[in-house]
């Protein structure tokens, strides 16, 4: 509490309340008077968490894209660990969105009559005449592995599966902008990332589509599992 003069030389008492959740209140009391001071908002950003009032692991510090501090395992505790957590969700997310299209996109040709293509859930019993079930086996492990290999050296050593000589010469290609970040025209023919150090909000929206597109395939895979087990 003080003691003031105001500009008519009236003696004015001026104390504070104790600040609450939102602001402080201040009281100023004049003889015969009783004025309210303006009400003061002091609003404090909180960063945003799966789980509202969770305290994240001190690991999760916000500055991974999508990171609202989710890891009840403990998974992510150490920084290597991390890293390849963050890469593997990437390419989860990745696949979760290429395997959705595929099944909504075959399914819309279906049903529209465009093509005769079966239920998404029994192609894989569907025979091919150019080429066996065997072939084709051996064919994608092949094709996969040689990417996979490619990703996993480029994650152990960043830029290296760029550099002149590595692949057929187009190298050029395939450099990559960060590690998970292929760049380049084949992998961002529109230049929507030149920028990935600061390229958070594309990264961001990224991490999003795929996380919910893992959660919609996962119902579509369950939804016919469930359908022949009721019936």
């Amino acid at each position: 509490m003080a003691l003031a003069a105001n500009a008519h030389g009236r003696v004015c008492t001026l104390s504070s309340r104790p600040p609450t959740p939102f602001g402080s209140r201040s009281m100023v009391t004049m003889p015969g008077h009783h004025v309210q001071a303006r009400f003061a908002v002091r609003a404090t950003a909180e960063r945003a968490t799966w789980l509202p009032g969770l305290d994240p692991p001190t690991y999760l510090d916000g500055t991974l894209p999508g990171d609202y501090g989710f890891d009840p395992l403990g998974l992510g505790e150490q920084p290597e660990d991390l890293k390849w957590y963050v890469q593997a969700e990437l390419v989860h997310c990745r696949f979760a969105m290429a395997g959705v299209a595929g099944i909504l996109g075959t399914d819309l040709i279906r049903v529209s009559g465009l093509g005769n293509l079966p239920v998404w859930f029994e192609a894989g019993a569907t025979k091919f005449d150019f080429a066996n079930t065997t072939a084709l086996f051996f064919v994608q492990l092949l094709l996969m592995g040689f990417v996979e290999t490619k990703r996993y050296m480029d994650f152990v050593n960043p830029g290296s599966q760029a550099k002149e000589g590595t692949f057929l010469g187009i190298e050029a290609s395939l450099e990559g902008l960060q590690p998970g970040y292929p760049g380049g025209p084949l992998f961002n023919p529109m230049g929507l990332a030149k920028d990935i150090e600061n390229a958070n909000e594309v990264k961001l929206k990224e991490i999003k589509n795929g996380r919910f597109n893992v959660s919609k395939y996962n119902c579509l895979q369950d939804n016919p599992v469930v359908t022949f087990v009721i019936c």
